[in-house]
C-alpha cells in the first residue's frame, strides 16, 4: 500500500504522474448490501490506493448524506467520486453531482463500486460485479459522457421536488414496490429478502391506475390504465428486470415502456418476459423514445427513481444528454451480450 510519508518528492511526482485522477474520493454507504460495504472496506481501501493513489474516503450517516458529501468534495476539488454501495447510494451521489441542471464540477468523473442489493445500474452500465474488477476498470478505463434524467414529481408531503436519475424511473407497480421495500420487517436482516417480500406484497395488492401521458410536448393522452410506466436511461430495474431493452446510457433519449392493464393471471404468466429483454413483444406493451415526458392522474400513483421511493404523480422528466462524465463502464451486457457503450471511450 502506498504511504506518502515513505517516498521522496521525486518519487511522489512520478507516482502522481501515473494516475489520471489527482483527488479521487470514495462515498461509501456502510449499510449497503445489508452491511456488506462496511465489511469489505478494509480490503477495498488498500486496493483502491494501489490503483488510484491516496483516497479521500467519506462514510454516509443518514439518508441524503451522500448527496451532501458529494457536493462538498466536488467543491473542494475532487476530480473523481466513486459511489461505493448500491443503486440508492449512486443516485444520491448523482444528485450531489448536479446543481441547477448543470454539473457542480464539469471536469470531475463519477464511478461505481457495486456493493448493494439490486445492482440495476451495474447491469445497465456493464460495471463488473467483482469490486476488484470494478476498481481495475476505473483505473484503466477512459471517462465517457453518459446521459442523466432530470425529474420533477410530487413529494410524499405534497411538495414539488426535483431529482436526477442515472438509470431508471418508474411509476405504478414499481413505485408501490419501492415504498414497500424501503422499510419492512425483513430490512434489518436481508435487503434481498426485503425486496422480494415487497415485490410479492405489492404485486398481489396492486390495481391498475389511469394516467395521462404527454410525450415530447404533445397534448396529453386520454387516461390509459397502466400496470407500470418505466422511463429508461438504462435498461434494468427491479433487481434484474429488463423493461427498457433498447436503452443506451449515451443515446440522448429516454426509452419509455408502458405496460397497460392486463388480467392478474396474464400478468403473472408474462412476468418472465420482463427478464428476457422481449417485453416489447407483449401486446399490452407500448414503447416510445422521447426527450421529455409528463404524467398525471386523478389517483395516487407512486413513483420511484433509481429504486428510491420519492413521491407520486404528477411527474415530468427530461433527458440531459452527456451530462455525466463516468468512468468504469464494463464488458458485454448480461442479457443480450452486446458490446460496451462507446468502447474505447473519448
Amino acid at each position: 500500500m502506498w504511504r506518502p510519508a515513505r517516498v521522496d518528492r521525486n518519487a511522489l511526482k512520478r507516482f502522481m504522474s501515473e494516475h489520471r485522477f489527482r483527488k479521487p474520493c470514495v462515498i461509501l454507504n456502510p449499510k449497503a448490501g445489508s452491511g456488506r460495504a462496511r465489511r469489505r472496506w478494509t480490503a477495498l481501501h488498500p486496493a483502491l490506493e494501489d490503483a488510484l493513489g491516496p483516497i479521500d474516503a467519506r462514510f454516509t450517516e443518514a439518508p441524503e448524506h451522500a448527496t451532501e458529501l458529494t457536493r462538498e468534495v466536488l467543491e473542494a476539488g475532487a476530480d473523481l467520486v466513486i459511489a461505493t454501495g448500491g443503486d440508492g447510494t449512486l443516485n444520491e451521489v448523482v444528485n450531489g453531482y448536479f446543481s441547477n441542471r448543470a454539473a457542480v464540477s464539469p471536469g470531475a468523473a463519477l464511478a461505481l463500486i457495486p456493493l448493494g442489493t439490486g445492482g440495476d445500474f451495474r447491469r445497465s452500465a456493464r460495471v463488473p460485479q467483482s469490486p476488484g474488477e470494478a476498481i481495475a476498470t476505473i483505473a484503466n478505463g477512459n471517462p465517457q459522457q453518459i446521459d442523466a434524467c432530470r425529474v420533477q414529481l410530487t413529494g410524499h408531503g405534497g411538495e414539488t421536488i426535483e431529482r436526477y436519475c442515472i438509470n431508471v424511473a418508474s411509476f405504478g407497480l414499481g413505485g408501490d414496490v419501492a415504498v414497500a421495500g424501503k422499510s419492512n420487517f425483513l430490512t434489518p436482516y436481508s435487503g434481498t429478502a426485503a425486496f422480494l417480500w415487497a415485490t410479492t406484497f405489492s404485486f398481489l395488492r396492486y390495481r391498475p391506475k389511469a394516467v395521462r401521458l404527454s410525450l415530447d410536448g404533445n397534448s396529453a393522452s386520454e387516461p390509459v390504465r397502466i400496470m407500470e410506466v418505466v422511463l429508461g436511461n438504462g435498461g434494468y430495474h427491479g433487481g434484474g428486470m429488463l423493461p427498457c431493452p433498447l436503452a443506451e446510457l449515451d443515446s440522448g433519449y429516454l426509452e419509455v415502456t408502458v405496460i397497460k392493464e392486463v388480467p392478474f393471471i396474464e400478468f403473472l404468466r408474462a412476468t418472465p418476459i420482463l427478464y428476457s429483454g422481449k417485453i416489447h413483444s407483449h401486446p399490452q406493451c407500448r414503447h416510445y423514445r422521447v426527450k421529455t415526458i409528463t404524467a398525471s392522474s386523478d389517483e395516487i400513483v407512486l413513483a420511484e427513481i433509481d429504486g428510491e421511493a420519492l413521491g407520486s404523480l404528477p411527474l415530468s422528466a427530461e433527458i440531459l444528454p452527456g451530462a455525466i462524465r463516468f468512468v468504469g463502464l464494463g464488458g458485454a451486457d448480461e442479457a443480450t451480450g452486446s458490446a460496451p457503450i462507446n468502447p474505447g471511450g473519448a
